[in-house]
C-alpha cells in the first residue's frame, strides 16, 4: 500500500517483501497513492492538484483504498488470476491503509501486514503526549546526561536568540548556511532530527530518511556525552544533530529550509488537516522538548489558516472503527498482523495486544518504525529475525486456509 510519497522510495526500503516473495511464488505490486509521486491528477500538475480545497478534496484515504481495490481486481483479471490470493503490506500510514483495506475490502485481500500502523492515534483514544514521551524515553534510556543536555538546550537557544546578534551566534554554533535563520526554524530543525532518529533507531545502518549508523539514538547520545566536546551545550547539540543530518560528513553547512526529501509534504498537510488528525503535539514536563499542553484549537487555527477548512478529528475512528477496537474488531475482522516496535514514537497509537486468533499483535521491545519490513542483514538481532519468521508463518497459514476454502467451495 503506497504511502505519502513516491512509491519507488518505499519499494526500495521494503526488502522483506522481496525476500519472502519466492517462498510463496508471489508477484509483488507496489501501488502509488493518489496525489503523491507521479500519481498526480489534473494532467500531472501539482500546481493545479494542490491549488485549493476543491481539487484537494479528492485526496483522502478512502479514495486511495478504492484505487487500490480497483487496480488489484483489474490486474487479476488481466492476468487471468482471479483466484490468486492477495496479501497486502504497509508501514506507517501505508500500514494503516493495509489494515483498513483488509477491513473494507476483505473480498479482495485475504490478509494484511500492518507495520507500525498508528490506527489508534486519534482523539479520545491515544494521549497526545505519548508520541513525544517515547522519544524522551528513547534518549533517556541511553544516557541521563544526554537527556538533560537536550532538555536544557531549548532554553539556552531561546536566551541566545533574544540577545543582540544572537541569531548569528546560533548560526555559527550550528554551522547553518548563510541563509535565513530564526529561533523557530532552528528548533524545528532539531526537533526533526530527534524525532526521525527515534523513529529510525534501527539495529543496523540505514538510508531511509537520511544515511544513519546502527542505533543512531545511541550515537547521538555518545556525541553529547563525549568529553572532547567540553561544556558547550551548543557544540554537543550540533554534534548530535550531525548524526542525523551529516553522518556521511559531506555537508559543509546545514540548510534549515530543506524539506523531508521523498515525503509528499504538501499532500500530507492536507490529509493531516482533513482526516489524519494524528495526535503528536503534546509535551509533558519530563519531555526532552519544551513542555506544552496540547489543545485542539491550535490545530483548528492552523488548518483554517492553511486551507480554510475545519478538521474532522473523529472521522477516521468513525469510518474504520477505532473506538473500543479490542472488543469491536474481533466481531467482524480477521487476518491482520500488527507489528509495533516500542522504541517507535508511533507505537502508543498501534495495536499492542492480540484482538483475536487471527488479528495478531507482534510487539518488539527494541523495535523501531516498520523495522520488520526492511531488508535483512547479517547484523540483524535475533529478535528481529524471529519477528520476520513469525510473520512468514502467519502468512503461510492464511494462504493454506485460502487454498482449503477454495478447494472446498462449489465449482463456479
Amino acid at each position: 500500500m503506497g504511502n505519502e510519497g513516491g512509491i519507488e522510495w518505499f519499494a526500495q526500503n521494503t526488502g522483506f517483501m522481496f525476500e519472502i516473495a519466492p517462498i510463496f511464488k508471489a508477484m509483488l505490486v507496489f501501488i502509488e497513492h493518489r496525489f503523491y509521486g507521479k500519481s498526480i491528477p489534473y494532467g500531472g500538475s501539482e500546481k493545479i492538484a494542490y491549488s485549493n480545497s476543491t481539487t484537494l478534496g479528492y485526496l483522502s484515504s478512502t479514495q486511495a483504498l478504492a484505487d487500490y481495490a480497483t487496480l488489484i481486481l483489474d490486474l487479476k483479471k488481466n492476468l487471468t488470476a482471479e483466484k490468486c490470493p492477495v496479501v497486502v503490506f504497509g508501514g506507517s500510514y501505508g500500514g494503516m491503509l493495509a489494515a483498513w483495506f483488509r477491513l473494507k475490502y476483505s473480498h479482495v485481500a485475504i490478509g494484511a501486514l500492518a507495520s507500525s500502523a498508528p490506527i489508534l492515534n486519534f482523539d479520545n483514544i491515544t494521549s497526545p503526549y505519548s508520541f513525544n514521551d517515547v522519544i524522551t524515553k528513547d534518549f533517556r534510556s541511553e544516557s541521563l546526561n544526554c537527556y538533560q543536555v537536550i532538555k536544557r538546550s531549548w532554553q539556552e537557544i531561546k536566551e541566545t536568540a533574544e540577545k543582540p546578534k544572537g541569531l548569528e551566534i546560533l548560526r555559527k554554533s550550528f554551522r547553518i548556511c548563510k541563509n535565513y535563520i530564526s529561533e523557530a526554524s532552528l528548533e524545528n530543525w532539531l526537533y526533526t532530527a530527534y524525532t526521525y532518529t527515534a523513529m529510525t533507531d534501527y539495529p543496523t545502518s540505514s538510508n531511509f530518511l537520511n544515511p544513519l549508523p546502527a542505533y543512531p539514538v545511541k550515537q547521538m547520545c555518545k556525541a553529547i556525552d563525549d568529553v572532547k566536546t567540553g561544556n558547550s551545550t551548543f557544540e554537543k547539540i550540533y554534534r548530535a544533530a550531525s548524526v542525523y543530518y551529516n553522518y556521511t560528513g559531506q555537508a559543509k553547512c546545514f540548510n534549515l529550509n530543506s524539506n523531508s526529501g521523498q515525503l509528499g509534504v504538501n499532500g500530507w498537510s492536507w490529509q493531516a488537516c482533513t482526516e489524519m488528525i494524528l495526535l503528536t503535539e503534546g509535551y509533558s514536563e519530563d519531555s526532552i522538548f519544551p513542555a506544552y499542553n496540547y489543545t485542539y484549537n491550535d490545530q483548528l487555527e492552523d488548518c483554517n489558516y492553511s486551507f480554510n477548512i475545519v478538521p474532522r478529528p473523529t472521522w477516521i475512528p468513525t469510518e474504520f472503527g477505532a473506538h473500543n477496537i479490542y472488543r469491536v474488531l474481533k466481531r467482524f475482522g480477521s487476518n491482520i498482523m500488527f507489528f509495533n516496535g516500542l522504541r517507535d514514537p508511533w507505537s502508543p497509537g498501534g495495536v499492542l495486544k492480540n484482538i483475536s486468533e487471527s488479528i495478531v499483535a507482534i510487539v518488539a521491545k527494541d523495535g523501531a518504525h516498520h523495522v520488520d519490513l526492511r531488508f535483512s542483514t547479517r547484523e540483524d538481532p535475533k529478535w528481529l529475525r524471529d519477528v520476520r519468521k513469525q510473520e512468514v508463518q502467519i502468512i503461510s497459514q492464511w494462504l493454506t486456509q485460502y487454498s482449503h476454502d477454495l478447494n472446498d467451495s462449489p465449482s463456479s
